[in-house]
């Protein structure tokens, strides 16, 4: 039995790709807790590391969730949600632009547009906000940020003056950017974006050599995408004084992360660490008896800073200790230990069959809670109520 504790229990994971959403990992966790100590507190703080789920994780932390109708990756009107609390707005390339958003899941590798999310940021902007939170992950398209500055009125001109077709093939044609007035609306408004890719707008570990593929690209492609990118990077370099190609995070989301920070200012911060600032983690795990967080597959990409170890290390800095919940684990001990979880549990302890794991992910995940409950949550006192 662990040593008691008094306090909450906060229950802050990740979406479980392919089968539940943070907001789902968070229900089944917490009921499988109520079985197993009915008087425990809890508080559901779904998060997510700037990819899909970022909007509903800051909707569950208190935001109000907006809906508008943009384009999508292909040009199809979609409608997609932004969040909004005072004159912060949250907004996730993924709901406007992403890959789950392509017409019968067909890629378009090379015609893909981001423009939605510039409409989204567009909303966002003339509702009056003074911060912008980008989420970037999940994106269907390879066009340098370009389609999100196209519908934010920047001008991406061939050599006859004429606006390029959407689509990071196209941008092998860019002449001229002008940004018009963008500039103006943009002042007094910061731009944060969030995400957990560090990889560059160009070369072997850029954005079209490394994501392209994963969006149907193929080897001729992935070479018309990066001559596309180089383009891009060379006139808005001459055209700009843009010099971000190289920065951490600007391959994000097909090179929409040098696009955020080229024509709207915007600073990269690692998604889940900024993420929980914003959601308000730390006064939420003030006093807990523990954290529980956890991701679909909790392996070494997870210790590039996906959410539950940058969860871990947060609670870790408010001295609680913090356990994980996953499908799949993948990490010895010692890598726990240095990542600051004090233990995982994955559904495949209890089924090994991944396929039944997907399917029946919601009650293994309640069964593995309760073993948590009886395990980490020994009665005390000040158990009561669920916050």
């Amino acid at each position: 039995m662990r040593e008691p504790r008094s306090g909450h229990v906060v229950i802050a994971p990740d979406k479980f790709k392919g089968s539940l959403t943070a907001n789902q990992v968070a229900e089944h966790v917490a009921a499988g807790l109520r079985r197993a100590r009915p008087d425990a507190r809890l508080v559901l703080l779904p998060v997510a590391d700037g990819g899909d789920g970022t909007v509903d994780a800051a909707v569950a932390a208190g935001f109000a969730r907006l809906r508008t109708t943009v384009t999508g990756p292909t040009g199809e009107e979609v409608v997609a949600s932004y969040a909004v609390r005072g004159r912060t707005a949250v907004v996730e390339l993924a709901e406007a632009s992403g890959l789950r958003l392509l017409p019968g899941g067909e890629p378009r590798p090379l015609t893909a547009t981001s423009r939605g999310t510039g409409e989204l940021i567009d909303a966002a902007l003339r509702g009056g906000v003074n911060r912008i939170v980008l989420g970037l992950g999940g994106s269907a398209c390879t066009d340098g940020g370009a389609g999100m500055a196209a519908a934010l009125g920047v001008r991406l001109l061939d050599d006859r003056g004429e606006e390029l077709p959407p689509g990071g093939a196209a941008l092998r044609s860019l002449a001229r950017i002008e940004t018009g007035r963008l500039a103006e609306r943009l002042e007094g408004v910061r731009v944060v974006v969030a995400g957990d890719v560090d990889n560059p707008l160009l070369g072997p570990e850029g954005a079209a050599a490394v994501f392209a593929p994963q969006k149907g690209a193929s080897p001729a492609q992935v070479r018309t995408l990066e001559n596309g990118l180089a383009r891009l990077e060379s006139v808005a370099r001459r055209d700009l004084g843009a010099l971000h190609a190289k920065q951490p995070g600007a391959g994000a989301a097909g090179g929409v992360g040098f696009g955020a920070m080229t024509f709207l200012g915007a600073t990269v911060r690692p998604g889940i660490g900024y993420l929980l600032d914003l959601l308000g983690f730390a006064e939420q795990a003030a006093g807990a008896r523990l954290v529980v967080t956890g991701e679909g597959s909790l392996d070494r990409q997870s210790l590039r800073g996906k959410a539950p170890v940058g969860v871990a290390r947060a609670a870790a800095r408010e001295g609680v200790p913090a356990i994980a919940v996953a499908g799949r684990r993948a990490l010895t001990g010692e890598q726990l230990r240095k990542a600051r979880l004090q233990s995982a549990y994955a559904l495949t302890d209890l089924e090994p069959d991944p396929e039944r794991c997907m399917a029946e992910a919601g009650p293994l995940l309640e069964r593995l809670a309760e073993q948590i409950g009886r395990e980490w949550l020994v009665e005390s006192p000040t158990m009561g109520g669920v916050a």
